[in-house]
């Protein structure tokens, strides 16, 4: 496919990324991929089959051949709905440590690959912009404290009817930040290219405006 048609957001967890993408999407009428989904189903599938995260074969051979499918906003594996199950703090922790393995990411870099069709693709992740489109025109890096995003994770799980702790919360985003941050094998940095936004003191349709704006400049939508 055309990187011309191409728009990748990378950042941590908690800064936007996903609802960004999908406005994104809306206005544009490109496809999403959702990187981070499709990492968090080989963690439920980890958790599932009870894999270890020092069997690399077990984990490369799940990877390459991951029984997952994504359908009108929801996730199946195996044709059961996990939507709700990959967004849980075990799922994403599980998935925040094996997406440290190069040979697990290298198996599930065509997958990504796969979704850029006509007539265009949102990329929401980590590396979207570093590794798996490097020549996507427009590249955005999504940013904030991580006691902002601990805030607004804290707001999603009590919406959801989860006590939790932030104390907990804002320790979880650090250590898997560290990790994502330090890890050989694609590690979570802004593109030499994106534009990186802080959404720390931003609302969310200020950075949408800040988003379409840039790609308008880029000529990619009018």
């Amino acid at each position: 496919m055309n990187t011309e048609c191409i728009i990748t957001i990378d950042g941590p967890s908690g800064v936007g990324k996903g609802t960004v993408a999908q406005y994104l999407c809306d206005q544009t009428g490109f496809h999403l991929l959702d990187s981070g989904a499709i990492y968090r189903s080989l963690a439920y599938g980890v958790l599932k089959n009870n894999l270890s995260a020092e069997n690399l074969p077990g984990l490369v051979t799940l990877a390459e051949n991951l029984p997952v499918r994504f359908e009108a906003g929801a996730v199946y594996y195996e044709n059961e709905d996990i939507t709700a199950q990959i967004r849980t703090e075990t799922t994403a922790a599980t998935a925040s440590k094996i997406a440290t393995i190069a040979e697990v990411r290298a198996a599930l870099l065509k997958r990504q690959k796969d979704f850029a069709q006509p007539p265009g693709l949102i990329a929401d992740g980590r590396d979207m912009g570093t590794v798996v489109f490097t020549h996507a025109p427009v590249k955005f890096f999504l940013t904030a404290s991580a006691e902002e995003r601990a805030k607004r994770r804290l707001n999603q799980l009590k919406n959801q009817g989860v006590g939790v702790n932030i104390r907990q919360i804002t320790q979880d985003i650090k250590e898997r930040d560290e990790r994502d941050r330090n890890r050989k094998t694609s590690p979570l940095l802004p593109a030499p290219d994106a534009l990186i936004i802080d959404t720390t003191h931003l609302s969310i349709s200020q950075v949408c405006e800040l988003a379409m704006k840039a790609i308008r400049q880029k000529g990619l939508i009018e």
